[in-house]
């Protein structure tokens, strides 16, 4: 009987696809590439067996990449649990899960198709004729592909070119007259990255040391000035440095390269070759002792027994770690991890935002070493790769990244922490949309492992499962030292209006605080959680605004300036922070032609230049999205406000999460409130989340923090809370309203997005699908819309979408896939149906 195996494709279809097995038996979890569509795709094998498929033809397996299973058994388990509950295509779960797009090269070949065969055997007088536009010299072209091509074996461009000399244009035109086909090809290659390293060769360590030469700790016959220059420097790093770092050193001191080459033909000087350490860190430290070197205070020492005794019982445990900012709770983690380490167990460490990652990263290699792996989605695929498989190999059994390191593969997982739980870059918006926190939780009861999540601030969700018992709570209520938390003062903004008839972006106080700050030498940092200048032009004449000509959202207005460092940014412009178009700034209306453009709105930039101006003495940096680029801009900024070269901060909400500054002793929240007017179920718990956790970066150290939060709703709940930092009278306040109008955590909700290019298919299809749930009456289920999306066009999609809540999550999937399953009969394609389960945006 001959063998098929079903395999999970990266394709936006709920099914997966049986290829017959030539050869090679793949096992489940295995990588193979399989034709498909006129392609050659990556998929993972989930099932092995003998069972041919009824009235179609089965294609063979073109490659099977591995001889044993990539994903493990428990991996394979919740990939389908994902795909089933998050009503997703599996092949897209497992492409998340494996990182390795690196090892498969992709590029594109031609062959030759019946009607070239054709024309080739025709002779060339026929072919001539039907190609009447083209020089003597192209038709020849084209005939020495067909001829190269004759024996039916593809052929890449690169390789035609060289053999006939045809360029893509040639063969494109070929294609187009059906003489060629064109083919997608996969195929593998080593995606290991390695760096050359210099090391002290074993002889040159085990003579005797010369007298003069004792300060180099080698013996070195012979050697000139440049030679005992470069043992000089890798004495000092205990003989062994990366050759391009030594090459850096040495011409600064213009020592020439070809001085390393010599002491390698002496033999004093190996080369080798290993894994090159791309791994950041070190900005967390700056002359502060690292989280693993801080003794535990007696709350410290309470939680971490909680979690070590069910570490050492096994089994599945859920924890909840609620502790106020300031309390300690990465010293806890780090001596968590240890123990797990000590178990014989790895641990895995989630973090939000990727600009977490280089400074708990250089943490973690300061406490565990090179067991430390980093997964996040800023490496490079090679970068990837190697870390991935470091972790497979059990070389590292300490991982630290964003979402997607909860799929890394470790050995013998026993611990998983999700560092401010609450947090929603932990959702993913794109398919899966999984939320890396849920997924934590599952993965840890699969392995039987312990899961905790912190915050100073956790969802609702996860407060509800603690109050149900299906999380055990620990809490840290006091900071570390006993240090207090800050004194908030909310200040009144529409006094500020009255009393002074100006509408500025700081109100007098903050002014007169940040002066008092700066003139003690302390550290001032100020939330404006906007980017750009100004985020809304607008014309005074006809009242339009100027909108992206893809999304229908405003544009945002940056201004031109220098980046502190002398470095040039983009000049003036509009921007749409969603699709990324820009444009230039008109000088008059589009709409009406009037010259009288207004700027509405203060962003993030026009607070720095607004500081600027109040504080010319000041120090000042900005992170946000526009100044944060690249991996390494975050912990370039970082590093100068720890060592106090930067003594004004501003941003966005990336200024709020995780920093530990300990010169900061006044924080300024200018505009999040803003965020209380948008139609959101959640905009009150996302005000108070972000006001408690930016408030949490003042005082820190020995001195006292103070927060200033400017605001037109001081009487609002959220913001009253925030003040007193009483996070248990907010949650009893906010689940009233969740439990009155059926949100989670008291319902289970789905946003479902129709979305396509042309707008009448996309009216069209949400016409279909709202009266198929009229008609389907479910009873369980309340369905809300269709309606236009918040956003109706975005990067020129346009979107309508219905929001789906049920009690019971069962109830909620099986309505979703009758959807998707009368979608199919109606001929609607699956990828213009976004499923978003538990969505935390409706937009």
């Amino acid at each position: 009987m001959p063998l098929f195996c079903d395999v999970a494709l990266p394709v936006p279809l709920d099914q997966t696809f049986t290829y017959v097995v030539n050869g090679i038996v793949p096992v489940i979890g295995a990588r193979v590439l399989v034709p498909f569509s006129g392609q050659r795709l990556m998929g993972v094998v989930v099932k092995v067996h003998e069972n041919a498929p009824e009235g179609v033809e089965v294609k063979p397996v073109q490659q099977v990449l591995d001889d044993a299973a990539l994903l493990p058994d428990e991996l394979m388990k919740l990939a389908a649990w994902i795909a089933q509950y998050y009503v997703a295509p599996l092949g897209e779960v497992l492409r998340g899960m494996l990182p390795l797009s690196a090892e498969v090269k992709r590029h594109v070949a031609y062959k030759i198709a019946e009607a070239g065969r054709k024309v080739l055997y025709e002779g060339a007088a026929k072919g001539s004729s039907r190609r009447s536009k083209l020089s003597p010299e192209e038709q020849n072209r084209e005939y020495s592909v067909l001829n190269y091509l004759e024996d039916g074996a593809s052929a890449k461009v690169s390789a035609l070119r060289s053999a006939t000399g045809a360029n893509k244009a040639l063969l494109e035109g070929m294609v187009r007259k059906k003489w060629l086909v064109r083919e997608a090809v996969a195929e593998e290659r080593d995606a290991r990255r390695l760096e050359k390293v210099a090391v002290l060769s074993t002889g040159s360590r085990e003579e005797g040391i010369g007298s003069s030469e004792q300060k180099y700790g080698v013996r070195l016959p012979r050697l000139n000035e440049n030679q005992l220059a470069v043992m000089a420097e890798l004495a000092a790093v205990d003989g062994r440095m990366r050759v391009k770092d030594l090459r850096e050193r040495l011409a600064r001191v213009g020592v020439p390269e070809s001085t390393l080459g010599t002491l390698v033909k002496r033999g004093l000087v190996v080369i080798e070759e290993v894994a090159e350490d791309f791994r950041m860190g070190g900005v967390g430290a700056h002359g502060k002792k690292h989280a693993h070197e801080h003794a535990l205070n007696e709350v410290q020492m309470e939680a971490l027994g909680t979690i070590a005794a069910a570490m050492a019982q096994g089994g599945f445990k859920p924890h909840l770690l609620y502790g106020v900012t300031g309390s300690g709770k990465t010293a806890v983690y780090f001596a968590a991890m240890r123990r797990a380490l000590d178990e014989g167990k790895s641990a895995v460490l989630l973090v939000p935002e990727i600009g977490l990652t280089p400074a708990m990263t250089g943490q973690l290699v300061a406490a565990f070493g090179d067991e430390v792996a980093l997964l996040h989605s800023q490496l490079t695929p090679d970068e990837r790769a190697e870390q991935w498989h470091r972790i497979r190999r059990g070389e590292a059994r300490v991982v630290v990244g964003t979402r997607s390191a909860v799929f890394a593969p470790v050995v013998k997982l026993g611990l998983i922490i999700v560092d401010e739980e609450h947090d929603g870059s932990y959702k993913q918006e794109e398919t899966p949309r999984y939320h890396g926190r849920d997924v934590a939780v599952m993965r840890a009861k699969l392995n039987e492992a312990v899961v905790v999540l912190g915050s100073a601030t956790p969802s609702l969700e996860s407060w509800s499962n603690a109050e149900k018992g299906r999380y055990a709570r620990v809490e840290m209520r006091q900071r570390v030292a006993d240090r207090p938390l800050p004194a908030v003062e909310l200040v009144d903004m529409r006094n500020e209006f009255k009393e002074t008839g100006q509408e500025q972006i700081f109100s007098r106080k903050l002014i007169e605080e940040t002066q008092a700050t700066l003139d003690r030498g302390e550290q001032v940092i100020i939330l404006l959680n906007r980017r750009g200048y100004s985020f809304v032009v607008m014309c005074r004449s006809c009242g339009e605004k100027i909108e992206c000509e893809n999304c229908a959202i405003s544009m945002t207005y940056h201004k031109p300036v220098s980046d502190g460092e002398g470095i040039a940014q983009p000049g003036q412009r509009l921007e749409c922070h969603y699709c990324g178009f820009r444009r230039v700034v008109p000088k008059t209306c589009p709409k009406c032609e009037s010259e009288h453009l207004y700027f509405l709105g203060a962003g993030s930039q026009q607070g720095e230049e607004r500081l600027q101006e109040l504080f010319p003495s000041a120090r000042i940096g900005r992170m946000d999205r526009d100044t944060v680029r690249g991996r390494s801009d975050m912990e370039r900024l970082l590093s100068r406000l720890h060592a106090g070269e930067i003594n004004l901060l501003v941003g966005t909400q990336m200024i709020a999460k995780g920093h530990d500054i300990h010169g900061v002793t006044l924080v300024g929240v200018v505009g999040a409130d803003f965020a209380l007017g948008l139609p959101d179920f959640r905009a009150a718990e996302r005000v108070f989340q972000l006001l408690t956790q930016v408030s949490g970066r003042a005082g820190r150290g020995d001195l006292p923090g103070k927060v200033l939060v400017q605001t037109y709703h001081p009487d609002h709940y959220a913001i009253q809370f925030a003040a007193q930092h009483e996070y248990p009278g907010f949650v009893a306040k906010e689940m009233n309203y969740r439990r009155w109008m059926h949100y989670p955590p008291y319902a289970v909700l789905a946003n479902v997005v129709i979305q396509s290019e042309r707008l009448e298919e996309a009216t069209g299809w949400s016409s279909m699908l709202g009266r198929w749930f009229q008609q389907s009456r479910m009873e369980k289920v309340r369905v809300l819309g269709p309606a236009a999306a918040p956003i109706v066009r975005l990067k020129r999609i346009y979107r309508y979408h219905f929001v789906l809540k049920a009690e019971r999550r069962q109830t909620l999937g099986e309505a979703l896939r009758a959807m998707l399953r009368f979608a199919e009969t109606q001929n609607i394609p699956r990828r213009n149906l976004v499923v978003d389960v538990d969505a935390l945006h409706l937009m």
